[in-house]
């Protein structure tokens, strides 16, 4: 899994394009989503979820997935659970003090970022984890969030134009 986690960060750019059009197709499926139902898909996405970002990022499903903005390097994987940058126990050579054999979830972070176009997004200070959100799919709290945002805009935009 370390292995791939690596291959991941050093990939970063090509996964950033990926999720980039696999975000917008799940975005596309929000009315597909309303319909059969957010709490029904929860547990089989869930578990889809699970599986592949767990095989590509060593992902510890936290529900609020940060990795667009660490670099394609999940911050969960960091010993002391840190969400915003390196500890300042960092070694010289770049690993953990926790864990010596493991390169700092951060420096792979900051080395991915930089593969990938929006490389500033790791400076953005994100949100303490809400652990009522463990286990849970983001991608479809992505789809709900976003599509909801999108079909707002949409009726905001309609009601605009049919006042003129």
């Amino acid at each position: 899994m370390y292995r791939v986690r690596l291959w991941s960060v050093k990939n970063a750019r090509f996964l950033e394009g990926f999720y980039d059009r696999f975000e917008r197709v799940l975005i596309a499926l929000h009315p597909v989503f309303e319909r059969v139902g957010y709490q029904r898909l929860e547990a089989p996405v869930a578990a889809l979820e699970r599986w592949t970002k767990g095989f590509l990022f060593d992902c510890q499903m936290c529900g609020q997935c940060a990795l667009s903005s660490t670099g394609m390097s999940c911050s969960m994987n960091c010993p002391k659970s840190i969400r915003n940058g390196p500890c300042g126990g960092v070694r010289a050579n770049g690993h953990c003090e926790v864990k010596p054999e493991m390169r700092c979830v951060w420096v792979e972070g900051f080395a991915g970022s930089e593969r990938m176009r929006d490389g500033k997004a790791i400076r953005v200070v994100q949100i303490a984890v809400d652990r009522r959100l463990e286990g849970r799919s983001s991608w479809l709290k992505v789809a709900r969030e976003k599509g909801q945002a999108r079909a707002a805009a949409r009726l905001s935009s309609k009601e605009s134009s049919n006042a003129l």
